[in-house]
């Protein structure tokens, strides 16, 4: 009997942790609007991860390095916010992985302006010549034209297939592209070519222009993170010594510490708003 009730209550717990042990599989990445933190993922090429995924990161990344500086100086105080650093180091990184990605894609989406020109004017079919796409377009935006193609295969239903192409790619300037064709597929039209044309010339002008005024400030970034680094490297070091850690250790060290912080936050914060051009946003994303 005592077999039967294990049994049972093994059971059970395998039936309770059953949707995290064996979630659901996603046919379609959920919308766009779900949240920041999926938007981000989105944008910084993971649109199939969840959130709690990058929870579970920071939480452990902060664990980690508040349990290694810990160690290493024996400091409350550095402890703490080098676990806050260290929880906040995947928003960072997703950040600048999303940035970067948008000012690689930047200089790309002329060409496919011009590629589907070229389709159109041969005389194939709106959706065949986005689907042409994911063996024409450049090698960094086949994916998510190879998923629009087998999405257009599966359903024949252009505007979903379309609306997910928009939430794939998380680009602005693909936004505009795609509520294009979604207009012009929707209400029909002969202005296509020219309107690609001119969202073409606009958008290469920018990334040139934009190209330009990034390589002259990117020394006030490269300001910023060495005025970040620098006083907390020399402050590590102190730290090591006996005398350093019992005078960061009182009431005025802790004190002076925390201000640092909240100053270099600040300042870090200003420097690289002052060096940071304005990104377009996702208005129909």
């Amino acid at each position: 009997m005592s077999v039967v009730w294990g049994g049972l209550l093994a059971a059970g717990v395998l039936l309770t942790l059953a949707p995290w042990l064996w979630p659901a599989g996603v046919a379609e990445p959920r919308p766009a609007t779900t949240g920041r933190v999926q938007r981000l993922l989105a944008a910084a090429g993971f649109p199939r991860t969840r959130p709690r995924v990058l929870g579970a990161a920071s939480v452990l990344l902060g664990l980690v390095a508040a349990s290694l500086v810990w160690l290493i100086t024996a400091l409350p105080t550095l402890a703490l916010l080098a676990g806050v650093a260290g929880a906040l180091a995947p928003y960072g990184w997703l950040r600048a992985r999303a940035a970067q990605r948008l000012r690689s894609r930047r200089g790309l989406w002329p060409d496919v302006c011009d590629l589907l020109i070229a389709s159109v004017r041969a005389g194939m079919s709106l959706p065949d010549a986005v689907s042409s796409l994911a063996h024409s377009a450049p090698a960094d935006l086949r994916p998510a034209f190879a998923v629009f193609a087998r999405d257009l295969n599966a359903s024949g239903h252009f505007d979903s297939a379309v609306v997910r192409l928009k939430y794939t790619l998380a680009d602005p300037v693909g936004d505009r592209i795609v509520e294009t064709l979604r207009m012009t597929r929707q209400v029909g039209g002969t202005e296509l070519p020219t309107v690609l044309r001119s969202l073409s010339a606009s958008v290469r002008a920018d990334a040139s222009l934009r190209a330009e005024v990034e390589a002259r400030q990117s020394w006030i970034r490269g300001a910023a993170v060495l005025g970040v680094v620098a006083p907390w490297v020399i402050l590590g070091l102190l730290a090591l010594r006996p005398e350093g850690a019992r005078a960061y250790s009182s009431a005025e060290g802790v004190a002076v510490v925390l201000v640092g912080a909240a100053v270099s936050l600040i300042a870090y914060r200003l420097m690289v708003r002052i060096g940071r051009l304005p990104e377009p946003r996702r208005w129909f994303g």
